[in-house]
């Protein structure tokens, strides 16, 4: 039976983030559903290199911290939690949930698994697929290939929540999809009614990101203040069933939700706002209007959409070299001077051993490592030097580091605090890719 109301909480908006306010929420939200939205685009890649590497179990490395702080109240108030966090390993992820489950003695629990966003065997046999940011044919990148993925939809996280699981585990899912899922479940809309869709998908755009709507990438002191900004709170949305929103957050959280922080987030990471497209709608932002109904409580009005189109965006994960890092720090007088000079250095030194680099950047941070040449700027009392090279050969990278290290007794006086690293590159790019040849599918895991 449709619902004729929804409240739906963000959970989470990236792989790292706290989860004392999803608690604070599923304690005293009166919530229906919380969504964690924690895989960006490289995130999948790296954790699908983990998997096969033996070196992580595929999915979210603090998925089994959330569920333990979140699921016995979620399954006390029956509050559903839908998640992205199953990365490139979902159906490991379930049998994790379902183990802390039959930790909390919580009996007859099961998670639904969303399967199909895996479409690595798919795209190898159309090389000729295009990719969308250099139109270069995907043959270019497939013999490095690490994870190609497709952004499924609200379709299909429907779909996994009409299994009345408690838990519904994905690996790639659009962010907003993950909380209008929700709302085509609990209200029955169809899934070409895209006035309400439109409504939808704004309001999980909204959500997506969690702390950023409620003030916590808004935060400016003196320009955009943030009431009690360490203790964050989480926002949610209060859907009706023909499609009104108001975002909102608990009263108790710390930070704010008003028409700017949530003007903010709509922009956020939009290229055309009236055409932003996502598996479920082409939302059009340009006629939305935000209103401030109450003291941290936003009304969302007049979003429109056109049709879906006929492919899913597929993010394409791929090795891209290596990047070996070094930084020292130098302070006092002439500390600025005595900083280029040891990068210069550097890069002469790494010249002589005849490495050759893709790129590679020598930056001030505290200077010119944000915005470019430091000409007519102040001088700092202190600097800290960074020395970054991309490179196909891990030894040039591991270079980078060594000469580094190697000033404290070797360059300029006064260098002190070394830091070097080496990491893979994963690059990542897309290709379009028709919806037909991604068809999910929803598998039950239940506790052992």
């Amino acid at each position: 039976m449709a619902r004729e109301h929804l409240r739906i909480g963000a959970g989470a908006g990236f792989a790292g983030d706290r989860w004392e306010p999803a608690v604070e929420l599923v304690e005293h939200g009166e919530i229906d559903v919380i969504a964690f939205e924690c895989l960006a685009e490289r995130t999948i890649a790296r954790e699908t290199l983990a998997l096969r590497r033996g070196e992580g179990p595929g999915y979210n490395p603090k998925l089994e911290e959330r569920f333990r702080a979140v699921l016995p109240a979620c399954a006390a108030k029956g509050i559903r939690v839908v998640t992205n966090m199953g990365a490139a390993a979902p159906e490991a992820a379930a049998r994790t949930v379902c183990a802390i489950a039959a930790e909390h003695d919580l009996t007859d629990f099961s998670t639904a698994v969303l399967l199909g966003d895996d479409v690595r065997d798919v795209i190898s046999r159309r090389p000729e697929l295009r990719l969308l940011e250099t139109g270069e044919p995907l043959e270019s990148v497939l013999p490095r290939m690490a994870s190609a993925n497709a952004y499924l939809g609200a379709d299909a996280v429907a779909a996994a929540l009409a299994s009345h699981a408690l838990v519904v585990m994905t690996g790639r899912v659009a962010d907003p999809s993950l909380f209008v899922g929700p709302m085509l479940h609990a209200f029955g809309w169809r899934y070409d009614d895209y006035d309400r869709l439109a409504q939808a998908t704004a309001a999980g755009h909204l959500l997506e990101c969690a702390g950023q709507v409620t003030g916590g990438y808004f935060a400016d002191p003196g320009v955009k203040d943030v009431p009690a900004l360490a203790r964050l709170g989480f926002p949610f949305a209060d859907v009706s069933a023909g499609g009104d929103v108001a975002i909102s957050k608990l009263p108790r959280a710390g930070g704010r939700v008003d028409v700017q922080t949530c003007s903010e987030q709509l922009l956020y990471e939009v290229g055309d706002p009236g055409a932003y497209i996502t598996p479920d709608c082409v939302l059009d932002m340009q006629g939305i209007k935000l209103t401030e109904v109450a003291r941290d409580r936003v009304k969302v009005e007049g979003a429109r959409a056109r049709p879906r189109t006929p492919t899913y965006k597929v993010s394409v994960g791929y090795f891209d070299g290596y990047l070996g890092e070094g930084e020292l720090s130098y302070g006092g007088p002439n500390a600025v001077a005595r900083a280029r000079l040891a990068g210069d250095v550097v890069k002469e030194r790494l010249a002589m051993l005849g490495f050759e680099f893709n790129d590679l950047r020598i930056d001030l941070i505290g200077l010119d490592s944000l915005h470019g040449p430091a000409d007519g700027r102040p001088e700092p009392y202190e600097v800290r030097l960074r020395v970054a090279g991309r490179t196909a050969r891990r030894e040039a990278a591991e270079a980078v580091g060594w000469e580094v290290s190697a000033l404290y007794t070797n360059g300029p006086s006064g260098g002190a605090g070394d830091y070097v690293n080496v990491r893979e590159i994963l690059a990542v790019q897309s290709v379009l890719l028709p919806r037909e040849l991604a068809p999910f599918r929803v598998e039950l895991v239940s506790a052992p």
